[in-house]
């Protein structure tokens, strides 16, 4: 132990103690040798010395490891200062976490949906694939276009088509309803994945005629299969096919999302149009190859397409192009994201200043402090670097407890997303967000200890040492800075306000849209039966199985009119505010026009422009329109006289009879619309019903043709039951008559109250943030300007005493106060408009009924932001009013 005494820190004192004692008494023998008396000769080698503290802490600073002594001594005189001031140590604390935490959650999400790569190898590589429309807009790829792309390209290791929709698959340990997708061959290479457990598909697997085989997901595996190592037992039923189960996919994929079972494409055949947007596509870059070479290569092919095709109508591409995965993922969510991302940097802002305020005012009553450890020999960086150590305590705590705090805050986020926000199971506290939000607090803690420091040690600190000094001149400083600072927090928290205003009219707006329909008391069940194929000739529709499918729909609309409470139940192929219909191009005819196969029809298309139209194509039967109160504003909807051989009718939307017979009786008129679901009988118009909103209640209606679901069935259909009775009885009834017409085909049951308040998910979820965001800031701006005001009434004690001895009134002494007040308040407001006419206009996008100006927006938030500053003025100066002379003059 005696080796350590040499290296630790009381020995080193020790002997500096010891060495400036023989330095001091030395020239203090030379000052006596030179007639001083001993207290005199003492007391000028001393002098002469110069400080003695300042001289060992010169001497320390030179010691190997001090920085470290010094750094921990600064910390504990930190922790001695913030638990003198327990008060402002919680409230500063608190604000930070609030700004932090928020920050941090918002982050998480942003990192989640937006930063995080994809969980693929190399996922930067990985391109989605489009044609572009003539009107500019990315499209699906017609099977031609993706042939072309696939032969002629030289950017890509592989690119692969797919397409994914919901299907009743039995076969497992029960029905379900699941998401299946068609893909192409080289769907995994892709991804650079294999199946963990069998084989991928081969060439042979995808070709027409080839027996059915099918890739599981790993939790569909074990879930529904009951995780059989030997893959030649189970088998799965799908479309009425039976699927040899041949591989299952490593647990954590499932591109596209939700998907569970992979099939190969184009075992009925491929698609020969260029104009039918079949699929999607996804490519993987080669290795030299960066994203826009391939950009160039795919549209150079697209344009030849383009210009060596017959096809030329609406539907044909007119370019090509490639994104990265990733960012055609989550496209639609960025800009919103980055929104919110922003209007909570803007929060965060407003509690720095909030805590910069409560530092300065703490400073400014260290003044004498500051002083006399300068007397001391405290050098005027050791001071500053004190305020940094205790901003960096300050900013850490309140870091710890909002990255706390951010755990709930993600969950209560998740919770509250819309179902339509991608990738939200990526979406956690991970270490990338907790390494965001250290280095978040650390540059707070830079930011708030660097501007109090420099407050706090300009001019002359031995000022703080004069009698009765209390640093005026630096208070008034101070104060002038604190009102800046209010300043501020009011002009961000206006921004805030003003941008959660109009997204809440917005929000109002889209509720007052009438969207055609009735929503509530609805139950939604949707079914889905196997596709009407032949058997024997894959691609070919088979018309048995098509009049099986009508009279199978049939018994069970009639069925489920017998369910106790249920008024009325019709069916849909597409339920409104669902993601819309498909739509396509139909021809004015007649009957001795009417072509006999759809090629013909897709030749006539060029040819008849002049009696081209452009709809929505829905199926649907009479008691759609009944359940939904959908108005008829002309005509008769289906009825009995539309049977399975009866001439094939439809119902128009009031849109398309206004856009396509302006000036005409769209009644008695027939049309060609084969090429939507491949029956090439003419359908005759026998009446129009008024518009709905099937995209959304911001999105304008569109043409729309209703086909007799009797008529024209389809194997996917939604059933909509207009009942007064409880849903959940409802559903059982339901579920039990499903089950007796046939034990395999499952059903899935929501309201229409639940498809039409998804649609507004994303609106109600930037309101609520943006609304949080700007009450939390209004909150804290009000509590600075309170903040500020009260300190300046505080320091103004004195002169408030000397006015009213002197004969002001209280009202004189109110006025003074809140005219200092206002004037800060209105300098806020005035800057906060300014920067929100130009900074709001980035939510332009997201707005619906009314502008990014918004007069009666921006008025409503000036009035609350100046009455709620107002009022956090009036308590102070109504404390000002009430101040007596005589103590007021005795103060200090």
């Amino acid at each position: 132990m005696d080796g350590w005494r040499w290296f630790s820190r009381k020995h080193h004192d020790e002997n500096m103690n010891e060495e400036l004692r023989f330095h001091i008494e030395r020239q203090t023998a030379a000052n006596v040798a030179a007639g001083m008396t001993p207290e005199e000769a003492r007391r000028q080698a001393v002098l002469q010395f110069g400080g003695v503290e300042a001289v060992k802490e010169g001497c320390r600073e030179q010691r190997r490891g001090f920085w470290l002594e010094s750094l921990w001594a600064d910390v504990r005189y930190g922790l001695r200062a913030l638990r003198r001031n327990p008060g402002f140590a919680a409230v500063a604390i608190l604000t930070l976490a609030l700004g932090i935490g928020a920050t941090t959650t918002i982050f998480s999400v942003v990192y989640g949906v937006l930063l995080r790569p994809l969980p693929y190898h190399d996922s930067n590589r990985i391109l989605a694939v489009f044609e572009i429309t003539p009107k500019g807009r990315p499209s699906r790829l017609a099977d031609p276009n993706f042939d072309d792309f696939r032969d002629q390209n030289r950017s890509f290791q592989a690119i692969a088509k797919y397409d994914d929709y919901v299907v009743s698959v039995s076969g497992a340990s029960q029905p379900s309803r699941t998401m299946v997708a068609h893909v192409s061959p080289d769907f995994l290479k892709v991804f650079g994945i294999q199946p963990i457990l069998g084989r991928d598909f081969t060439a042979g697997d995808a070709k027409k005629g080839a027996g059915p085989t099918v890739l599981v997901s790993y939790g569909y595996w074990r879930q529904h299969l009951g995780s059989p190592r030997d893959l030649s037992q189970p088998h799965l039923k799908i479309d009425g096919a039976v699927f040899s189960v041949i591989g299952v996919l490593p647990a954590g994929f499932g591109f596209p999302a939700d998907v569970d079972l992979w099939l190969p494409a184009d075992l009925d055949g491929e698609g020969r149009s260029r104009t039918s947007h079949n699929y999607s596509a996804v490519a993987r870059l080669r290795d030299s190859v960066t994203v826009e070479q391939a950009n160039r290569d795919i549209s150079a092919i697209a344009r030849r397409i383009h210009d060596t095709s017959s096809e030329q109508d609406d539907y044909l591409l007119k370019d090509g192009m490639v994104v990265p995965l990733q960012d055609s993922i989550t496209g639609k969510a960025r800009s919103p994201l980055l929104i919110l991302l922003c209007a909570v940097g803007f929060l965060l802002l407003v509690a720095c200043a909030n805590v910069a305020n409560l530092l300065l005012a703490q400073a400014s009553t260290r003044e004498r402090e500051r002083a006399i450890r300068s007397a001391l020999g405290a050098a005027r960086g050791r001071l500053i670097r004190q305020f940094l150590t205790e901003a960096l305590l300050l900013a850490l705590a309140g870091g710890a407890l909002g990255a706390l705090g951010a755990f709930w805050g993600v969950a209560g986020l998740v919770a509250l997303a819309p179902e339509n926000l991608p990738r939200l199971d990526s979406v956690s506290i991970s270490i990338p967000v907790l390494v965001f939000a250290f280095a978040l607090s650390t540059a707070i803690a830079a930011g708030l200890g660097a501007f109090t420091a420099a407050r706090a040690t300009s001019g002359d600190l031995h000022n703080g040492l004069v009698e009765g000094g209390r640093g005026q001149a630096g208070s008034q400083g101070s104060q002038r800075v604190g009102r800046a600072i209010v300043v501020a927090q009011i002009a961000i928290t206006m921004v805030l306000v003003v941008g959660a205003g109009l997204l809440g009219r917005s929000l109002m707006k889209v509720l007052e849209v009438n969207p055609g329909f009735r929503v509530d008391k609805i139950v939604a069940m949707d079914v889905s039966l196997p596709w009407a194929d032949d058997s024997k000739t894959k691609g070919v529709e088979d018309p048995a199985a098509k009049a099986g499918q009508a009279i199978f729909f049939s018994h069970l609309i009639g069925r489920l009119k017998q369910i106790p409470g249920v008024r009325q139940v019709g069916a849909t192929s597409v339920l409104p505010m669902e993601g819309g219909l498909p739509d396509g191009m139909f021809l004015l005819m007649t009957q001795n026009e009417a072509p006999k196969t759809l090629d013909e029809l897709v030749a006539m298309f060029p040819r008849e422009k002049e009696r081209l139209g452009i709809a929505d194509f829905c199926v649907a039967s009479d008691g759609y329109f009944q359940t939904l109160a959908i108005p008829l504003l002309r005509g008769r909807i289906f009825d009995e006289r539309d049977g399975a051989n009866s001439p094939h009718v439809a119902v128009i939307s009031e849109s398309l009879a206004r856009e396509r017979w302006p000036n005409q009786d769209p009644i008695g008129q027939t049309i060609e619309f084969g090429n939507m679901d491949g029956d090439m009988r003419l359908l005759t118009v026998v009446g129009i019903v008024g518009d709905t909103r099937e995209y959304g209640l911001d999105a304008p209606p569109r043409p729309t043709v209703y086909v007799n679901l009797f008529q024209r069935p389809r194997p996917a259909i939604t059933l909509t039951m207009l009942s007064d009775a409880d849903t959940r009885s409802v559903s059982s009834a339901a579920r039990g008559i499903l089950r007796d017409l046939d034990p395999e085909i499952p059903a899935q049951f929501r309201t229409f109250s639940q498809v039409y308040s998804a649609s507004l998910g994303s609106r109600r979820f930037n309101v609520i943030l943006i609304a949080f965001f700007g009450i939390t800031a209004l909150l804290l701006a009000t509590s600075g300007v309170f903040g500020v005001m009260a300190y300046s009434v505080s320091r103004r004690t004195r002169e408030i005493g000397v006015r009213v001895a002197l004969g002001a009134s209280s009202g004189n002494v109110l006025r003074m106060i809140l005219g200092q007040g206002l004037r800060t308040i209105f300098i806020g407001v005035a800057i906060g408009i300014t920067a929100s006419l130009a900074l709001t206009r980035t939510v332009e996008s997201l707005l619906f009924g009314v502008t990014a100006t918004d007069p009666l927006t921006f008025g409503g938030v000036t009035l609350l932001l100046v009455g709620a500053a107002l009022s956090a003025c009036f308590i102070p100066a109504w404390r000002a009013m009430r101040v007596d002379p005589i103590v007021a003059l005795r103060y200090e």
